[in-house]
């Protein structure tokens, strides 16, 4: 993993002050909380979770570095009101917010004493930089905020979840059961019990069923079944880097003889925090700027994985895979490793559509972009003429990579866009 690139870098150059007001230092804590949720290996839902606690904390405390800027939390579900920096005291907003990023970071995620090393140099910087009235004020409020955040993270229902009955689907035509190679139960099966942000519901926006399973070679499930197995067979090389590109799963399980390894690597919402941050550096946005972006994408993406497992498990539709081994070939296997949870709809699509809308509203349809958020984890850099394209290429790979028919990508990306729609209509952004 890498670590301590910014504290690191301003040491070298002598400058201690440019800790003070440098902004890349939202994009490394950003970083080192995905390099902390790769190596934890959380799931696509949960690390939403994360992103979305951890990114709102950092902008309530520095929202007040800029006029204008209004309170996110204040106008989604479940949080109590955000404290206020005392007109009579000084703060360093930037310290506060990195104060605030990891009062929740260290909670929400398990590799706390990764956490506190890389904090501990930062916050050794801001200290000899700022006098001491500042940086304990900077700090105390930064500290206040994060723990009020994480109050929501006690009532929105996640520890409920987590004592509750492994789903291992069915044998009944249609239904989900546990895929090859390794068979492992659902992943979240009861996600639609966590409290959204801003839908009011997890079935608000509920998106159109799957087509009836039938054996019926004419029928439209046999179609997009068999659509799926027919691409497999003519994949081109463009398609195969697509569906390798967009891949994105945090734990694809690797064998070797009798051994069995994990090869980790960034999640679906870590690829879009990635965009999110490669977005706001070439647009050269101020610190709170920067934080109200983050923020707004895990609103977005959080509120997706919630509208799309609540369909996942409300279908519980059969995967590519087990639909080809039974009616097709019974040595079928995807190009890509399928994920333990339902088809329909596809989570990647859901929530790329989803952050790609409320990207799209704030830099503009035509926004181009190299991405290289995956760069350092797989080799592998694309280039992109708006995020709409990225997000319709994610949304497509899933069917290069045999582990979703497009019934289920394309009802994934409406469903996305209409949850994205709904954030840009209801968040006010500036005052």
């Amino acid at each position: 993993m890498v670590f301590f690139t910014v504290v690191q870098g301003c040491k070298q150059a002598g400058d201690r002050n440019k800790i003070l007001t440098d902004v890349n230092l939202l994009h490394q804590n950003t970083k080192q909380l995905t390099e902390v949720i790769i190596y934890d290996i959380f799931s696509p839902p949960v690390a939403s979770r994360i992103y979305a606690y951890t990114s709102l904390a950092a902008y309530e405390a520095i929202r007040y570095a800029a006029k204008g800027y209004p309170s996110l939390t204040a106008q989604l579900h479940g949080f109590p009101e955000m404290p206020k920096p005392d007109a009579s005291k000084k703060y360093n907003y930037l310290l506060a917010s990195t104060k605030a990023f990891f009062t929740v970071a260290e909670k929400v995620t398990f590799a706390v004493d990764t956490l506190k090393q890389y904090q501990q140099k930062v916050f050794d910087d801001f200290k000899q930089a700022l006098d001491t009235e500042e940086y304990v004020n900077s700090m105390a409020f930064g500290d206040t905020i994060g723990k009020c955040i994480l109050k929501r993270t006690t009532v929105d229902s996640y520890k409920n979840t987590r004592g509750m009955p492994k789903y291992l689907g069915s044998s009944d035509a249609g239904i989900w059961r546990p895929t090859p190679h390794d068979y492992f139960d659902a992943i979240e099966p009861y996600w639609n019990l966590i409290l959204p942000l801003a839908m009011d519901s997890a079935s608000q926006f509920k998106p159109a069923p799957p087509p009836p399973f039938s054996k019926d070679t004419t029928g439209p499930f046999y179609n997009v079944m068999n659509e799926v197995y027919v691409i497999s067979k003519n994949l081109t090389e463009e398609e195969k880097i697509i569906a390798k590109y967009w891949d994105d799963n945090p734990a694809v399980v690797e064998h070797s003889g009798h051994l069995m390894y994990v090869n980790k690597k960034i999640t679906p919402v870590g690829h879009w925090v990635g965009i999110t941050g490669i977005a706001c550096s070439k647009r050269d946005l101020n610190e709170v700027e920067i934080a109200q972006a983050y923020a707004v994408t895990a609103i977005a993406f959080f509120d997706g994985f919630i509208s799309c497992w609540d369909e996942k498990f409300r279908s519980r539709f059969i995967r590519p895979v087990t639909a080809i081994n039974d009616l097709l070939d019974k040595n079928w296997q995807s190009f890509l490793q399928t994920p333990p949870f339902p088809e329909h709809t596809s989570g990647h699509s859901t929530v790329s559509a989803a952050a790609a809308t409320v990207l799209t509203k704030r830099f503009g349809d035509n926004f181009a972009f190299e991405d290289t958020s995956d760069l350092e984890y797989i080799g592998m850099r694309r280039d992109f003429t708006s995020f709409f394209q990225a997000a319709d290429e994610a949304s497509i790979s899933r069917v290069y990579g045999g582990i979703h028919y497009r019934t289920g990508v394309d009802e994934g990306a409406k469903n996305g866009r209409q949850i994205g729609e709904f954030i840009n209509s209801k968040l006010k952004l500036r005052e």
